[in-house]
């Protein structure tokens, strides 16, 4: 942080020197910026180097750094208000708007502002990332032979290999030919997704749901049609219900710890799923982003919908990001029959292959040693973290209810605590104006995510995700949910 800090502090030296050149005036060499400046040359080197992409100074190897050209005159403003019309203009007939609102994804991929605690974020916090075992992996993966030659189309075998044994179990039903590997869950869910239902179809998602899947299904043309879910899981009842109705021959689920409820698939609606999705001759999009977080205290956790499905409905998406780094985007694709070629296809077209280092450094990451021990360290970290929103929420908040089902209420009043994943999800008190409450907390200093944009149709009431993953520890939690009852009491919102 210190050479960083001095890199950013001589850089600022030298903007205000650099008026004292001409135009293509050579400035001091490396070694006497070192000593004029008392610094080190990668100092030097850092400041130089923010100042060449500034387009104040020109490096030639070699032979120094010299004063650029005074950049020309700034162009005059583009007068874009003719794209109002280009991009709201629909052709005829019965198209799907492909206006996408980003609101709910872009909540989860923005960093806070300093001093803010993040509650509504969707990966760990990097106190939690593994980044000494990512860092090894890494440099491991770049010295291993071919690693920096083109990788096969749909990825490493090894890799494809490792994760066909995660998704159906050693000896399951899944094969490495059967697994594509992707940039990341969302790659994996828009790729399914356009390979499985053609613009203007409908296609039924959970309500509520993980707002990236709604956000890929209308950027693609589709029409999302919301399926409610309870305590155990989507209402299969309804789900049937929704395939005749809509004539979808899609579904997009979240058996483990969805996003945002918390809820676990109950054993009896698994099977109900396949059944109707069968039925139905449909396919079902198995969202298995959280497998990797469940929590120490949790129950063994269920086999996923692919291990059980014997007529090829189910297409399985999986990632390692959310249980390591938002950096390392690799996930997989699983699928059996036909509709692997098509996913094949349209993930050649989107993005030809992965960066074979990257997979080679994920296949070091999940073979080492570390690997384990980290899933262990968040097992238990995430349960911790849960506790602790769970206890200052029942403190401070006790108006606020939460999804909760039968037998998981630990906290009496508290919301439900789920064995896995790292958010709550909370219903506000009759009246409360989320979008107003949202804006208050981050008023207050904590950025919470409004329930809106987890729903395909209008909600039933007023939400917020809470996601306890991404603040540095129990103690910011608990100010955390101080600040958003200092937000409640802003807006006269009762909380007691």
């Amino acid at each position: 942080m210190q050479e960083r800090s001095s890199g950013g502090e001589l850089a600022a030296s030298l903007r205000r020197e650099l008026e004292r050149y001409s135009p293509g005036e050579k400035l001091p060499s490396s070694r006497a910026l070192v000593e004029q400046h008392r610094v080190s040359p990668v100092t030097v080197s850092r400041a130089l180097a923010q100042l060449a992409a500034e387009g104040l100074v020109v490096t030639r190897p070699g032979a120094g750094a010299f004063r650029a050209a005074p950049r020309a005159e700034a162009p005059r403003p583009v007068d874009t208000s003719w794209q109002e019309i280009a991009l709201s203009a629909e052709p005829a007939g019965d198209q799907v708007p492909r206006s996408v609102d980003a609101t709910g994804v872009l909540a989860t991929l923005a960093p806070a502002a300093p001093g803010v605690i993040e509650f509504d974020g969707g990966y760990l916090h990097t106190d939690l990332q593994p980044e000494r075992a990512l860092a090894a992996a890494l440099a491991r993966a770049g010295r291993r032979p071919g690693a920096w030659s083109r990788p096969p189309v749909g990825g490493v075998p090894e890799l494809r290999a490792w994760f066909a044994r995660e998704i159906a179990g050693a000896g399951g039903p899944l094969g490495a030919n059967d697994v594509l590997i992707t940039g990341g869950g969302q790659s994996a869910l828009t790729a399914a997704l356009r390979a499985l239902a053609a613009p203007g179809a409908p296609v039924l998602v959970e309500s509520p749901t993980y707002p990236g899947v709604l956000a890929v299904a209308r950027a693609s043309g589709l029409r999302p049609v919301p399926v409610p879910i309870d305590a155990e899981g989507v209402r299969t009842d309804l789900l049937a219900e929704a395939f005749r109705a809509s004539g979808a021959r899609l579904f997009v689920c979240q058996p483990l710890f969805q996003n945002p409820t918390g809820a676990v698939l109950a054993a009896e609606r698994r099977r109900e799923v396949l059944r109707v999705v069968r039925a139905a001759g449909a396919f079902v999009i198995e969202d298995d982003f959280a497998r990797l977080l469940g929590h120490a205290d949790g129950p063994a956790l269920p086999p996923t919908l692919m291990a059980e499905d014997r007529d090829g409905s189910v297409v399985h998406v999986r990632s390692l990001t959310k249980a390591s780094s938002p950096n390392l985007r690799v996930g997989a694709l699983a699928a059996r029959g036909p509709v692997l070629d098509r996913l094949r296809a349209i993930q050649v077209v989107d993005s030809f292959f992965v960066s074979r280092p990257l997979q080679e450094a994920a296949l070091e990451l999940v073979g080492s040693p570390a690997w384990p021990r980290h899933l262990r360290l968040i097992a238990g970290e995430l349960a911790a973290r849960r506790d602790a929103l769970t206890a200052a929420l029942h403190r401070q908040l006790p108006a606020f209810t939460a999804h909760r089902p039968p037998g998981h209420d630990p906290v009496p009043g508290g919301p439900y605590v789920p064995p896995g994943g790292f958010h709550l999800w909370l219903r506000l008190p009759e009246g409360v104006d989320e979008a107003a409450l949202t804006g208050a907390a981050l008023r207050a200093g904590v950025a919470v995510a409004a329930g809106r944009p987890y729903f395909a149709a209008e909600p039933p009431g007023g939400c917020l995700r809470l996601s306890f993953a991404g603040a540095s520890g129990t103690g910011e939690i608990a100010e955390g949910v101080r600040r958003l009852r200092t937000a409640c009491t802003e807006l006269g919102v009762a909380v007691d």
